[in-house]
């Protein structure tokens, strides 16, 4: 026996046509704010009231002490600005019931309906946000290379990835050095900035092939098949590059595939210290359990939570200092929700945003890409 199970604004209703008119005035409220976790992990919010692209500004440590003779006055200096240019989109989603859906059901259709069309829109700003972030070609949404006909590589040059005509994403460090001769590509010399004893020449040599790039190919032993492949030199090397930067790692994302070749680690088999059956801190106890389900930490290596999504690619991970977002979320209109009744006994609603993705921190973040 199958029990009708009343929606939360149902409950004192009767009637189809006013249990409908009432869930999509409530929805109006109710998906008014938007909580998106993929974008409070990895972006720093914006808000704008300007369509089309928006430009924000960075300054870069650009002044020095000099030493004064006697009687002598020092040089005027001024602030060095970066800008990073974020295009905003419109996405949105068109739900519609027909009559015999609300005549013939015992649910409330429109409910199940804009329910389930919030979780597309959760689903779509995880997806994009992930792709942008681990620059993955997508010709949807338009990240990485080319309109999003091309992933961003180990080979990709630092002048590529900041060419906003065709990578409006953004992306971590290319290639600084591409020949790995020992000094900074002048197309590349847009975005990295010396940092405590390191001069940018330093910089542009650190990494695989002292080439500079926050991409890189994984360790895998030769093997034909590096998918799910974590090695822990591949994090030691993401550690230096974001540390010689003046950041400190603290989170690596993976996919269950790394997830599973890390358990075959034995650095990997006690991620967290405990004592009790109870305790959080030991694997397999309840309160472990639970946490992991909320957080998706799955343990930790070098100090660096372990935080596993099925959103990560099976052949890409990432190394990140959390404590800095990566991203830049521009939002012009969150998501809202409109009526729309074409007729024909279709009721529907429109639901809509409008907004922008960008890796505005290049020194945050390492890819480590396998085959």
């Amino acid at each position: 026996m199958v029990t009708a199970k009343e929606g939360l604004t149902t409950s004192a209703l009767s009637g189809t046509a006013n249990r409908v008119l009432i869930d999509y005035k409530d929805a109006l409220q109710d998906y008014r704010v938007t909580d998106m976790p993929v974008i409070s992990m990895f972006a720093e919010r914006f808000t704008t009231e300007t369509g089309g692209d928006v430009d924000i500004s960075f300054s870069k440590p650009s002044m020095k002490l000099e030493q004064l003779e006697e009687g002598a006055t020092p040089a005027y200096q001024h602030t060095d600005l970066r800008s990073e240019r974020i295009n905003v989109k419109e996405w949105g989603i068109a739900v519609g019931v027909t009559r015999r859906m609300l005549e013939d059901s015992r649910f409330s259709e429109m409910e199940l309906a804009l329910n389930e069309a919030r979780r597309a829109v959760d689903r779509h700003i995880t997806e994009h946000a992930v792709k942008a972030l681990f620059g993955i070609g997508d010709t949807t949404f338009g990240t990485g290379l080319s309109a999003g006909s091309a992933d961003i590589v180990a080979t990709t040059e630092e002048a590529a990835v900041t060419t906003f005509a065709t990578n409006p994403h953004g992306g971590f460090f290319g290639e600084l050095d591409s020949n790995g001769t020992g000094g900074l590509d002048t197309l590349a010399d847009v975005r990295l900035s010396e940092y405590g004893i390191y001069s940018k020449d330093d910089l542009a040599n650190l990494g695989v092939g002292n080439t500079g790039s926050h991409y890189m190919v994984v360790t895998d032993g030769g093997s034909a098949d590096a998918v799910g492949d974590i090695a822990l030199g591949d994090i030691t090397q993401a550690m230096e590059l974001i540390g010689a930067k003046g950041l400190n790692a603290d989170t690596i994302m993976i996919s269950p595939m790394h997830y599973k070749t890390l358990l075959n680690l034995a650095d990997f088999t006690t991620p967290f210290a405990g004592t009790a059956a109870h305790d959080s801190g030991v694997k397999g106890g309840l309160d472990y359990v639970n946490q992991t389900s909320k957080t998706g930490v799955i343990g930790q290596l070098y100090g660096l939570n372990v935080v596993m999504n099925s959103y990560i690619p099976k052949n890409r991970f990432g190394v990140f200092d959390m404590s800095v977002k990566p991203m830049a979320y521009v939002e012009r209109r969150g998501l809202t929700v409109e009526e729309a009744n074409p007729g024909f006994g279709i009721t529907g609603s429109y639901m809509s945003m409008r907004y922008g993705l960008k890796v505005i921190r290049p020194e945050a973040g390492v890819i480590v890409i396998g085959d």
